[in-house]
């Protein structure tokens, strides 16, 4: 029988992605206009607080493309808080003016292929990658991916020590770029279609390019990697809120 490898869950995460109406929006009254944006910054200061609590994380991206307008990234303790979170966001009169086109829901998920010493839930350096504050950088790249279970490349038939193998390979590829790039990591394995959420967080969007094409090259992505739509959003500041929707 093929061991699986042990994993540690942190915050659920929901990337949310809609696209926006802005017929609709620019048809709409100044005052409608101006109230609904007054309502989405109570919201945002409402979650900033959350925040600064250390009870999740939130942030808002304008995708850049046409597989949507705007993404919101949560974070939050359960499954529970993340369908609250998004049944408060679509209550509010601007998001009448949306239209979801996609989301992805899963969980923060740090996994090991070596014997641990320490109980993860009581080492600072874990809990920081379980229970994160989303990074502020200037761009976003998510994608969700799965890994190969075909008939004759298949990762869950694999032994876990060839597994270990490959992901250290693919982890040594990576190191160059853990300076400028940082991720979030979620699994979502009975959660959604994919197995995986992989988020990027950069200053500069060719970063991702350069990450991404090295590590193709990796026995684990080349032979074993099934990815889905790239995504690439540059951050929205509360601050940016209004001029956006200008």
């Amino acid at each position: 029988m093929v061991e699986s490898v042990e994993t540690f869950d942190g915050w659920y995460a929901l990337h949310d992605f809609r696209t926006i109406d802005w017929e609709k929006w620019q048809q709409a009254s100044d005052k409608e206009r101006q109230a609904a944006l007054e309502e989405f910054h109570t919201l945002l200061k409402d979650w900033q607080k959350i925040e600064d609590n250390k009870k999740g994380s939130t942030a808002l991206y304008s995708i850049v493309g046409q597989k949507a307008d705007i993404m919101f990234m949560n974070l939050r303790p359960s499954m529970k808080n993340l369908n609250q979170l998004e049944n408060q966001l679509n209550k509010t009169a601007l998001a009448h003016f949306t239209k979801p086109v996609y989301s992805y829901v899963s969980i923060i998920e740090k996994s090991t292929y070596t014997k641990r010493q320490t109980d993860p839930y009581k080492d600072p350096s874990m809990l920081a990658k379980l229970y994160p504050t989303i990074p502020k950088t200037e761009y976003i790249c998510f994608y969700p991916m799965s890994k190969q279970r075909g008939e004759i490349n298949n990762w869950f038939t694999l032994s876990k020590e060839e597994r270990g193998r490959m992901m250290f390979e693919h982890i040594a590829t990576s190191k160059p770029y853990t300076e400028d790039i940082k991720r979030i990591i979620t699994g979502s394995i009975g959660f959604d279609e994919y197995e995986w959420g992989v988020s990027l967080f950069c200053d500069d969007p060719l970063r991702f390019k350069k990450l991404i094409y090295d590590t193709r090259f990796d026995e684990v992505s080349a032979k074993y990697a099934i990815f889905g739509s790239f995504y690439i959003g540059h951050y929205l500041s509360e601050n940016e809120v209004n001029a956006f929707f200008e």
